[in-house]
């Protein structure tokens, strides 16, 4: 059994789990204007593909946040896995600053 006490698993706790729910905030964000929006600046086929990427990393991080639980916060994520997240939240907020915008105009 693991020293919980170990600074690495205080690191874990402290900085991945608020990473966590923020990527959970802005996917579920997302995805809502996604599903309940008709963006006018984007194809059909660009939203459905926008959407269906925003629902597969909702998995992973579903996924992630359970093993994350199950070993007691004590199990860090790879950068290779947050990155993609990291930059699909980048595009997700750039498009709902477009339809902000397109509202506003």
């Amino acid at each position: 059994m693991s020293d919980s006490n170990l600074p690495g698993t205080d690191l874990l706790k402290t900085v991945l789990e608020p990473l966590l729910e923020d990527f959970q905030h802005w996917f579920t964000r997302s995805r809502h204007l996604l599903e309940t929006e008709q963006l006018s600046f984007m194809s059909h086929q660009e939203q459905s593909d926008l959407l269906l990427r925003v629902k597969q990393a909702q998995d992973e991080l579903n996924t992630a946040k359970m093993l994350f639980t199950a070993t007691d916060k004590q199990v860090g994520i790879d950068m290779a896995t947050l990155m993609p997240w990291h930059q699909l939240v980048t595009e997700c907020w750039n498009v709902a600053m477009r339809f902000r915008q397109a509202r506003e105009a």
